[in-house]
């Protein structure tokens, strides 16, 4: 088994990336689609994105229960593509405002971080090729509101913890894929 993120920014080639991997892997391939289609332009996106794969693919939609989807979907000898991680963490921050309440309560345990520690605990234990595709949203602007610094601050984060536990990481910036952790593959 090998677990790979690959990192970029908006249309850096990241997605094409990961599905170059899934058809090299040989095996059977499932996407687990993170997004949710909240208006006209995200549900173009989305059926972009349908189009553009093959056919064949398995499809999973999980825009909060990554762990369960990955175990639900993941075999020995096929490979998962999670497309995407900052997607995942926006549904997930979106969902639990009191984690969005600036400061938030000290003994409250945001729900986004039960989802990230059931993934990190999951990821290990998984059969099969997982990838794992995310936005680098830390080499902009600072955000001008408290949520989109702290959207901005916890995608840095999830994208630190989940590069801990994967045996890869590549950025892709222009479409070229630059091997941060692990061997090129």
């Amino acid at each position: 088994m090998t677990t790979e993120l690959i990192l970029g920014g908006a249309r850096s080639g990241k997605s094409r990336l990961a599905e170059q991997r899934a058809i090299a892997h040989g095996g059977c391939v499932t996407v687990i689609a993170t997004a949710e289609a909240g208006d006209d332009e995200m549900a173009a996106r989305i059926a972009r994105h349908r189009a553009d794969r093959p056919a064949h693919w398995h499809v999973i939609e999980a825009p909060i229960d990554l762990a369960g989807a990955l175990i639900e979907a993941a075999n020995p000898d096929g490979c998962v593509i999670v497309d995407c991680l900052t997607l995942w963490l926006s549904n997930l921050l979106t969902r639990d405002p009191v984690s969005l309440s600036a400061p938030h309560p000290a003994d409250h345990e945001p729900g986004w971080q039960r989802e990230l520690d059931a993934l990190i605990d999951t990821l290990p234990a998984l059969p099969g090729d997982i990838i794992l595709v995310a936005n680098e949203v830390g080499l902009g602007l600072v955000p001008e509101s408290a949520l989109g610094r702290l959207f901005r601050d916890e995608a840095g984060r999830l994208n630190q913890t989940v590069a801990a536990a994967c045996d890869r990481v590549t950025f892709v910036a222009a479409g070229l894929p630059l091997t941060l952790k692990g061997s090129a593959a």
